[in-house]
């Protein structure tokens, strides 16, 4: 698919400086021997459109017999979406979903009223050296599918809108953006999209959406007159026509953003919520672990253990 010869690369950028609201540097956290970049929520910034968490799983190796165990776990009011640029990850959830997720492939959780997975390395993942890289995110829900079942979907790399011109090829993963549309079902309305760039290369931001982020994952950009680095995200102002540069060394993105939600979300461990009461009513289902009766369930097939309610 050719790129949208409507889309000018080269747009003006306006103002400059004045069109970035916000830099954001990812806090770093070492999970023994694996790093996570935190981006969202920041200090400064909560939210991106219906984005409310953003972490960079790695780069990292895993030599044999190691790898990722993240246990059962729990979510309210948010839907995931894993994406890896490097490895594959073993989800399996409560609905009873067995998918492997590999480079370029989307996994799209909705949790809803409440759903519970697991994401590992296991079986042949763990037989031999394994290398593993990507992007773990959360949209909040709107207010009317907080309380709606929890569902599951994935689609393929070859079933996502990939566009490619002049040095730069874009992979959209939800929502919709240059003229295309994801086949994920987006909850609201959003855009989230892998863009790799050649050195040199430019890509202008959607225009058609009110909020607009950008993570640079690998190499540099240049935009409204400032570079930036790998591990940063900017937020910037809507409405601005404005087009990103790669440097010398080319770069990939993460583009993100949508329209904000119709009001503030809390966030608590792994629920994210309109209110507190909703938060507070999951602490307790999971507390109370009543996993044949209650809220919520436990993956079958990964239903011997599980990751206990923080004690805070």
């Amino acid at each position: 698919m050719s790129w949208n010869p409507a889309l000018d690369p080269h747009c003006p950028t306006g103002d400059a400086v004045d069109s970035i609201e916000t830099v954001i540097v990812p806090r770093a956290r070492d999970l023994g021997g694996f790093e996570v970049r935190r981006a969202l929520p920041a200090p400064r910034r909560r939210m991106v459109g219906p984005f409310i968490f953003f972490d960079q799983m790695g780069p990292a190796e895993f030599v044999t017999g190691q790898g990722i165990d993240v246990r059962p776990h729990p979510h309210i009011g948010l839907a995931t979406v894993t994406y890896l640029y490097k490895g594959r990850l073993h989800h399996r959830d409560s609905l009873g979903t067995d998918q492997w997720i590999t480079p370029g492939a989307v996994n799209w959780m909705i949790a809803g009223n409440g759903v519970t997975h697991s994401e590992r390395t296991d079986g042949e993942a763990r037989r031999q050296p394994l290398e593993m890289f990507g992007i773990q995110t959360w949209v909040a829900l709107p207010e009317e599918l907080e309380d709606s079942p929890a569902a599951f979907e994935h689609v393929g790399a070859a079933d996502l809108p990939f566009l490619e011109a002049e040095g730069k090829e874009v992979r959209l993963i939800l929502g919709d953006a240059y003229g295309e549309r994801s086949p994920v079902s987006a909850t609201s309305e959003m855009f989230y999209a892998d863009a790799v760039l050649g050195p040199g290369a430019a890509i202008p931001l959607p225009d058609n959406h009110e909020d607009r982020g950008v993570h640079v994952v690998e190499g540099s950009v240049t935009v409204a007159g400032q570079t930036f680095e790998a591990g940063q995200m900017m937020v910037f102002r809507p409405g601005d026509k404005l087009s990103l540069a790669a440097g010398e060394q080319g770069a990939r993105l993460m583009l993100l953003g949508g329209a904000t939600l119709n009001g503030p979300r809390h966030i608590w461990w792994n629920f994210v919520a309109s209110s507190k009461d909703r938060i507070d009513a999951a602490k307790e289902a999971w507390r109370a672990g009543d996993w044949t009766h209650g809220r919520f369930r436990l993956p079958p097939g990964d239903d011997q253990e599980f990751t206990p309610l923080p004690e805070r």
